[in-house]
């Protein structure tokens, strides 16, 4: 009988405490829809959920741990990394849970949010989007940094964007805040935060593609003899609010 991994005994801590201390919490809506009348829709939430645990170095063993929703997790992750901004994010189309609108644009994909330094103009120019003061970074900055700076303590990439604040366009926002990027002692960590995770819907496929997209960055880091030696290391997760649909519960 194989032992089980950290990762795998950390998902089921969490599981369990959400089971056994989540308090009910009703936040009037969900992904933009009304709760009223619907008490499935209430959720049992614990609060600031955190895991700590080693990430593997191959992919298979990361699957084998976390058990995401396959193939689509990784069909997902790949369009998120893959260097092109989509909307509608062509993945979200085989999500197990996905009940939308085929070529329904959405008010924000991840792969916009992986890729968006980058406008196409017209007849086929490109430009970069500007900020404040100046342009937009994206994941490839983050690596480029990352390559000319191995021990930097600036290797954040923002997922959660001003746009976002104070939810103004009246739409859904991203539950992932930002990952955090840090080489020390030849392992290569990764800080992840979120501020709502859905326990059933969600949880395991966002371990999953956090802990995957440490691997990916240091696979295209390894081109550096700085990189060479170094391995995947440690997921830090924080989910602010940890929850699941009074409808969802039994899935637990």
């Amino acid at each position: 009988m194989k032992s089980e991994s950290l990762m795998e005994q950390e998902i089921r801590r969490l599981i369990s405490d959400l089971k056994k201390w989540g308090q009910d919490i009703d936040t009037g809506h969900w992904q933009g829809v009304p709760t009223e009348g619907h008490p499935e829709m209430v959720t049992k939430e614990v609060f600031n959920a955190t895991l700590t645990a080693g990430i593997p170095r191959e992919v298979d063993e990361l699957v084998e741990w976390i058990r995401p929703n396959m193939p689509w997790a990784e069909e997902e992750f790949m369009e998120r990394v893959g260097g092109e901004a989509h909307n509608p994010h062509r993945a979200m189309y085989t999500w197990p849970w996905w009940r939308g609108q085929i070529d329904e644009i959405m008010s924000h994909t991840y792969s916009e949010r992986f890729w968006p330094s980058v406008v196409e103009g017209k007849e086929g120019t490109n430009y970069f989007r500007e900020g404040v003061r100046y342009r937009y970074g994206d994941l490839q900055d983050v690596i480029n940094l990352l390559h000319d700076h191995p021990y930097t303590r600036q290797a954040t990439f923002p997922i959660f964007f001003p746009e976002d604040t104070g939810a103004v366009h009246g739409g859904r926002i991203p539950c992932t805040l930002h990952y955090h990027f840090m080489l020390r002692n030849k392992q290569l960590h990764l800080w992840y935060a979120i501020r709502s995770c859905d326990a059933v819907r969600h949880f395991r496929d966002d371990i999953y593609m956090a802990a995957r997209l440490c691997q990916w960055v240091l696979a295209e880091l390894k081109v550096s003899e700085a990189w060479e030696e170094v391995v995947p290391g440690i997921l830090f997760f924080t989910a602010y609010s940890f929850h699941v649909h009074r409808a969802d519960e039994h899935l637990l």
